[in-house]
């Protein structure tokens, strides 16, 4: 099941919805916020992107709605061929969907038994148990550190590494099995998240196409037009924010030759907006998220 999209009525808000105008979701999932934008074009037009297929059949018969199958990272090709034109507002509502952690197969949740799987895209040739069963430990390690901000990273590769050689890990209680002394009392879910989390960044290249698909917004967006994203984590809000503030992933601004700041957006929120203790009530999932919203300078 999709649930209730998180701060839907701040991201519609921040879009600052033109009824006649150009407007993309690149995570359509369910279709919440997609449906709420809607909701509020008369002339204009939504294009949403989901990688995953499931997805596909939450797509809505409407004249004003197109559904592209692609990862986001591919925002700028495909709106170039499908829009021919500048975009309104772009929304981007990261990480993974409460109907990818509540379907057990999927292997994102660590609440189930599955298979070691964590694509978002089944098409991928590479999942979860590609990765805990051939990268090599300092590889490991160092997705768990990058990722997951694991001190005891390396700690926990070489016991995923001395559990494969008695046996391939392939479903997600082996994995938990295979690092259960590094589960500390109390924090046990905590840091079964965060090495869950690590494993499915690598799987899906997410900060690769978080990157990519960031980068490409200026060229999309029209002068004026709101760049919106929210993200559930340090790393993803961290880019946000840099590309945001500074028009790059390093959070460098640039100056010209007559010593003029080169920031690409006029920052709508210098704090990123946080749900409210109802909605978090409401919805757990809505804890960790961060909204930040950006407007193309003209």
């Amino acid at each position: 099941m999709y649930h209730n999209p998180v701060l839907l009525n701040e991201c519609i808000e921040g879009l600052n919805i033109n009824p006649d105008g150009i407007y993309v979701d690149v995570t359509f999932g369910g279709g919440g916020h997609s449906r709420a934008i809607l909701e509020r074009l008369k002339g204009g037009h939504l294009y949403a992107f989901d990688q995953d297929a499931d997805a596909a059949g939450n797509a809505f018969a409407d004249e004003r709605f197109t559904f592209i199958p692609q990862n986001f990272r591919y925002m700028k090709n495909f709106i170039q061929l499908y829009a021919n034109s500048k975009v309104d507002g772009i929304l981007a509502d990261l990480g993974v969907s409460s109907y990818q952690f509540d379907t057990p197969e999927k292997g994102f949740s660590t609440r189930f038994e599955g298979r070691l799987d964590m694509r978002m895209n089944r098409n991928n040739p590479i999942d979860a148990a590609n990765i805990v069963n051939t990268y090599e430990v300092t590889a490991l390690a160092g997705v768990f550190s990058r990722y997951g901000e694991l001190r005891n990273a390396m700690a926990i590769a070489r016991d995923i590494e001395s559990a494969r050689e008695y046996k391939p890990l392939e479903t997600t209680t082996d994995l938990k099995d295979a690092v259960a002394a590094h589960l500390p009392k109390g924090q046990e879910n905590k840091t079964l998240a965060q090495i869950f989390q690590a494993l499915r960044i690598e799987v899906n290249q997410e900060m690769e196409a978080l990157e990519t698909f960031l980068s490409q917004c200026p060229e999309v967006l029209k002068p004026g037009g709101r760049l919106v994203v929210m993200s559930y984590h340090s790393l993803e809000d961290r880019m946000a924010k840099n590309f945001m503030r500074s028009g790059n992933a390093d959070g460098v601004i640039e100056k010209d030759f007559f010593g003029n700041q080169n920031t690409p957006y006029k920052l709508i929120t210098h704090k990123p907006i946080v749900p409210g203790d109802e909605e978090i009530a409401r919805n757990s999932r809505a804890r960790s998220a961060k909204l930040r919203v950006g407007e193309l300078r003209v």
